[in-house]
Formats: structure tokens, sequence, C-alpha cells
């Protein structure tokens, strides 16, 4: 519905004639007219006015379809590195309400969690804030210093190894592939989970049931992760190199070589394993290669590199 026709509904609605709305916003019958024939559309200034006076939002004034907001939502995380906190109690009870009446719809959970990720994530920057002020007056402060570590993501000490364990979502990974045994996705979160916890034994579990089903780079991947895990990293850089020969144009194994690379401190060798991985995609590009370029750019002192990556990056979202 045109605005023009929303603010004629609303009108009849209220019993007001064209001359009385005119009145209370402070503009003539005409130009009410020319709003509700599409002809014109009122000033940017009186849509609050507008909104008050209906008893509407203004979303509502605009009539804005479901699968638009769910959109504009998907783009204020996007784009927000800072959610207003009236918005997102706004949307959120909008995603609530939209998941009671549909729910066969994912979407507006998937929404949720993502906003409640990133709210999570403005957390933990406002935790760093405080616990680095914290630890500026009181540098020797052992539990700033452990806000501090759980604000950068860090999970666990030494000495609580529990507090990072991942035993909950390892255990409803389990019960995911079990429901859902083609779905290649499962075994994959799973197993990083499993490696992550140390779990060595039941990972390889996992990739063998995997290997059931997919013939992807995916499996010689994870064959490499479980033998690192083990201790073999000679047998590690084996497979991953056989991968690289067994599948050389997909961009995802340049990226994951790159990961590798960069995880055991051989920051040359990630950058050129991500710019082959950028070198290798078809437009529209994911920018991932890029920012990881930057990254690893900056931690061997390169500015200039990092900047280059970033200012690639800006010029590929405009263009893609």
């Amino acid at each position: 519905m045109e605005l023009g026709n929303q603010i004629k509904s609303l009108r009849l609605s209220k019993g007001l004639t064209q001359e009385a709305l005119a009145e209370q916003l402070g503009v003539t019958a005409q130009a009410v007219s020319k709003w509700e024939r599409n002809a014109a559309l009122p000033d940017i200034g009186l849509l609050p006015q507008l909104s008050v006076l209906f008893g509407v939002t203004i979303d509502q004034l605009f009539a804005i379809s479901d699968e638009d907001r769910l959109d504009r939502i998907q783009n204020m995380l996007w784009d927000e590195r800072v959610l207003d906190p009236l918005a997102v109690e706004r949307e959120r009870a909008f995603l609530l309400e939209k998941a009671r009446r549909e729910p066969e719809n994912g979407r507006p959970h998937e929404l949720l969690a993502d906003m409640e990720n990133h709210l999570a994530n403005q957390h933990r920057v406002l935790a760093a804030d405080y616990a680095k002020e914290s630890l500026r007056r009181e540098p020797r402060s052992k539990d700033a210093h452990s806000e501090l570590f759980q604000a950068f993501g860090g999970g666990w000490t030494t000495e609580d190894w529990y507090a990072g364990a991942h035993n909950a979502g390892i255990d409803w990974y389990k019960d995911f592939v079990a429901q859902n045994p083609d779905y290649r996705g499962g075994y994959l979160w799973l197993m990083d989970l499993l490696l992550t916890d140390c779990r060595v034994d039941e990972a390889q579990a996992v990739c063998d049931a995997l290997a059931k089903i997919d013939d992807s780079y995916r499996l010689p991947l994870y064959r490499g992760h479980i033998a690192w895990a083990q201790g073999d990293r000679e047998t590690a850089q084996a497979i991953w190199e056989q991968m690289c020969w067994d599948f050389p144009g997909e961009w995802c194994v340049w990226l994951s070589m790159g990961n590798v690379h960069a995880r055991t401190g051989r920051f040359a060798e990630a950058a050129a394993d991500f710019r082959k991985a950028m070198e290798l995609q078809e437009a529209p590009r994911y920018v991932d290669p890029l920012e990881s370029i930057a990254l690893v750019k900056e931690i061997m002192g390169d500015i200039p590199g990092a900047m280059a990556a970033l200012e690639e990056e800006i010029a590929l979202l405009a263009d893609e």
C-alpha cells in the first residue's frame, strides 16, 4: 500500500475530514488531497506528527511488508555497529510475534539469534573497555584481568578448563546429526566443537561418518585437523598438501589453507593463500580472504599492506 492510500485509510478510520487533518497538521486541505492521491508526499518532518495522530508507528504508516521488514532488520544487523536499544526492543517484539504466527518459518528466530549475538559482541567490546580502565587504575587486579580475557573471547583459564568446555554444544550437535544424517554442515560444526575441546577420537568417528555422504575437500581438511590435534603434524601437512593437489580450483581450499598457515604463525604463506582464494572466486565475491589478508599483514607489521587490503574490500563491496 502506498503512503497516500495509508494516510487516507487511517484518516477515515479516525473519522476525520481532509480539512480537519490538514488543520491539525498545519497544512492545506489541498496538500492532504495530493498525498492521498499519491500526487505528492508529506514533508518528512510531518511523519512523527502523523504517526502520533493516527496512533501508529512510522513503519505502520508506510505499511511496510513483513518481508521488507525482515530484510531491513538484516541490513540493520549488518550495517550498524551499535544497535539502538529502542529499535532492538521494537524489532524483537515484531520477530517474536511473527514467529508465533508462522511456526514453520525459521527466519524470525534466525534473525533473533543474529541480533542477540550482535548485542553480545557489543557488550564484549564495552566489557573490554571497562576492564582496561580498571586495570589502568589497578594493574594487578586478577579479577579485572579475568574479565578482560573473557571479553577478548577467552572462555577458560588453565585452572578453570570447565568454564570454556563446549559439552552442551557438542551434545546438541550430536542429536542434530542423528536427526539430520544427510546434512553435511551438522558434521562439520560438531567436529569443530570436538576438536576445540581436544576430543579427537570422537571427531575421528564423526569424520568417518561424514565420509559416507561427502567426498569434497572438507574430508581431507578435517582429517588434517584431526592428525594435527593428535600431534602428527607431518601427516597433517601431507594431507593438506594432497588436498590442494586434488581440489586446486576450489577457492575455499585456499581459504582453509590460509587459516591453517595463520594459526601456525606462517603469515606470509597465509597471505598468499588468502590472495589465491580471492583470485579463484567469481563475482559477487566473499570478502573474508581480504579481511584475513589485512589482519595477517597487520600482525606482520605491514600496515600499508593491511590498509591496501581493506581499501580493496571497500571497493569490492561497492562494485559487487
